[in-house]
Order: C-alpha cells, then sequence, then structure tokens
C-alpha cells in the first residue's frame, strides 16, 4: 500500500476536541451528543461541525490552547506512523477537526506525518468566533484520498483509510482497504476489517505490506 489515510477524533487519538473545547464553555455535553448524532449518521457532518463551532464562541485563545494540550494520541499509535514512515507509505490524517490539536498531539509524541487535511477555527485574536472553515466542512474525504493517491502516483486500490464515524464513510468506500477501528454501528458494514487496538491495526497494515 503505497498510501495510508487516518481519521483523528476517534481513531489515531480518544479525544474529542470539540468536546475538549466545549468544556471550557460548559457546553461539553451538547458538543458531545450533536457529536454523536453526526457519527451515526443522523444528521450532516458539516452542520453538525457548524453547530459545535458556534457553542464556542467567545471561547478566549487561552482556554482553547488550554484546550488543545489534552489531545493525545492513542497508545501504538505513534509506533505506527512511525512504522510506516520507515516503509516509505505515505502517510495521512483526514479529520474534520482542527489542525491546532493534530499537530499538538504529534509534536507531544514526537512524531509527524506527511499531510495533514484539516479544519480551523478562526479568531478575531483574542477569542474564537464561533465559525469554523477548511476543506472537510462539505469537502469529503473520498476527494481527498483520490488527490493524495493521484499526486503519489498511485491507484486508489493502493491506498488504505482508517475512520470509526460517518464523515470517514466517504473514504473506506473509495479506498483499497477499508479498516474501522471501533467503528460506529452505521459505519462497520463499509469496512473490509474491523480493529480495537493499534496492535490489531499494526497487524492488518503488515499483512497488506504497508509496514
Amino acid at each position: 500500500m503505497k498510501v495510508v489515510a487516518f481519521d483523528f477524533d476517534g481513531t489515531l487519538s480518544e479525544s474529542e476536541m470539540t468536546v475538549l473545547l466545549g468544556e471550557r464553555m460548559d457546553v461539553a455535553d451538547e458538543m458531545a451528543d450533536i457529536t454523536e448524532r453526526a457519527m451515526n449518521d443522523e444528521i450532516s457532518y458539516a452542520r453538525s461541525l457548524r453547530d459545535r463551532a458556534a457553542l464556542l464562541d467567545g471561547l478566549s485563545l487561552e482556554s482553547a490552547a488550554d484546550a488543545y494540550s489534552e489531545v493525545a494520541l492513542r497508545p501504538g499509535a505513534a509506533d505506527v506512523i512511525d512504522a510506516l514512515a520507515e516503509k516509505g507509505t505515505y502517510v495521512a490524517i483526514l479529520t474534520g477537526g482542527f489542525e491546532t490539536g493534530v499537530q499538538a498531539a504529534l509534536e507531544r509524541e514526537s512524531v509527524a506525518v506527511d499531510e495533514i487535511v484539516a479544519n480551523r477555527l478562526p479568531d478575531d485574536g483574542a477569542a474564537l468566533t464561533g465559525d469554523v472553515e477548511g476543506p472537510l466542512i462539505e469537502g469529503t474525504k473520498d476527494d481527498a484520498l483520490e488527490r493524495l493517491a493521484d499526486e503519489q502516483g498511485a491507484d486508489v486500490v493502493n491506498t488504505v483509510a482508517v475512520g470509526d464515524g460517518a464523515n470517514d464513510l466517504p473514504m473506506l468506500e473509495v479506498a483499497g482497504l477499508s479498516v474501522g477501528f471501533e467503528p460506529k454501528p452505521a459505519v462497520e458494514p463499509a469496512c473490509d476489517v474491523v480493529v480495537s487496538d493499534m496492535t490489531e491495526l499494526h497487524d492488518v497494515l503488515a499483512e497488506r505490506n504497508a509496514i
């Protein structure tokens, strides 16, 4: 496999960035409810993301930074990423979450990926505005995965997608190998393989010669 694309929240990380941010505004329960409805494909991901971002209007940048500092990779995730890099596999993170949190988690583990495709929460210099912007609000992960494959000179059949929620379905459906990481019930039927930890994922990727 030439390209491996990971979702972030719920896959590479157990953290849910919007919930961590929402705790600073006392709206974490509302955040979690919106997230769950989106991951089960009950509402569109774009709507859910905008609804969650709106709840963060006025959150100070200092509080946002504190929330991002709590975003962490799952145990073993850094080892999987490093093993893929050593094999020469192109590693991407495709997430509807936020680039700042992804980068913070990667830096904490001293690990890097080839590309991050993520959204952003704009600010006015002091606090979040309640808006959200980026390529994966209306854009879908299948388009991003197909672009990556094309840029790497790979057919999409030589790609792996790893995800858990409804917004991962587009890339899971087009990838050569779709791996569900403890996938939601609405997502599992689209998965070729289901794993529950990074050791299992490592073994699956090794079988496909990605590691």
